[in-house]
């Protein structure tokens, strides 16, 4: 679950929520390009799966960076972390979001 702490401009990432229950939450992200997701915080550990390849601007408390997705190779984020999320290329971006549901943040 991603808590949101403000409203981005431009075009909207789309979200997909495939499966809820007591453990896990997992959702669909879709970027088009220019989408940006506002700052945000995640609420519980979660492993990121990429249905697509590409770049992504992430923004986070040190700065900016770009982030390389590459298509189904996952990786996993500890709870906490806040940051914004931005594509700046020129194709879409998506990927499989899976919430841990074991650890809340407090």
């Amino acid at each position: 679950m991603v808590s949101m702490t403000q409203e981005a401009a431009g075009p909207r990432p789309e979200r997909a929520v495939q499966i809820e229950n007591e453990k896990v939450l997992v959702v669909q992200w879709r970027f088009p390009p220019g989408a940006c997701l506002a700052w945000h915080k995640h609420e519980y550990d979660y492993v990121v799966v990429p249905l697509t390849s590409g770049n992504l601007t992430v923004s986070n408390s040190a700065g900016s960076a770009e982030a390389r997705l590459v298509a189904f190779q996952p990786y996993a984020r500890y709870a906490g972390v806040e940051h914004r999320v931005e594509n700046r290329g020129d194709h879409e971006i998506a990927w499989v979001e899976i919430d841990l549901k074991t650890r809340k943040l407090p």
